[in-house]
């Protein structure tokens, strides 16, 4: 989960969605959604993980709105820092409060050319 008022945040939770679903297969149900979920997902940040062979052009942004209170989590999984501030500490339906913080490295302001912005989706993707 993600805030999304940064315009590279939410591409780096569906970053995460896309890596965590490559690798855990069918064995877990991955989503992803954000406090503000915005439309479009950042071709840089696709291009990152067709790199290493996963596609992420499909997946869709949601709100927190869709699962808070209406889906069991088994793993609530937070990648940036304002979603951990703002998202809420207790969760309906969290099963055995099992919430972590992983920070993914936000897109910097400096980031101005391309390959400076893709550099940034590789190190978060890597």
């Amino acid at each position: 989960m993600c805030s999304s008022s940064a315009p590279a945040i939410r591409h780096e939770a569906k970053m995460a969605e896309g890596l965590l679903r490559s690798m855990a297969g069918d064995r877990f149900e991955v989503m992803s959604a954000g406090l503000e979920p915005k439309e479009q997902i950042e071709p840089l940040a696709v291009e990152a993980m067709q790199e290493i062979g996963i596609d992420i052009s499909s997946q869709k942004t949601k709100s927190l709105d869709l699962y808070l209170g209406k889906v069991f989590i088994h793993h609530l999984i937070v990648v940036c820092s304002k979603a951990e501030a703002h998202c809420p500490v207790i969760w309906p339906n969290l099963l055995d409060g099992r919430r972590y913080y992983w920070p993914l490295d936000e897109l910097s302001a400096e980031a101005e050319t391309r390959e400076q912005r893709l550099a940034h989706f590789r190190k978060v993707r890597d």
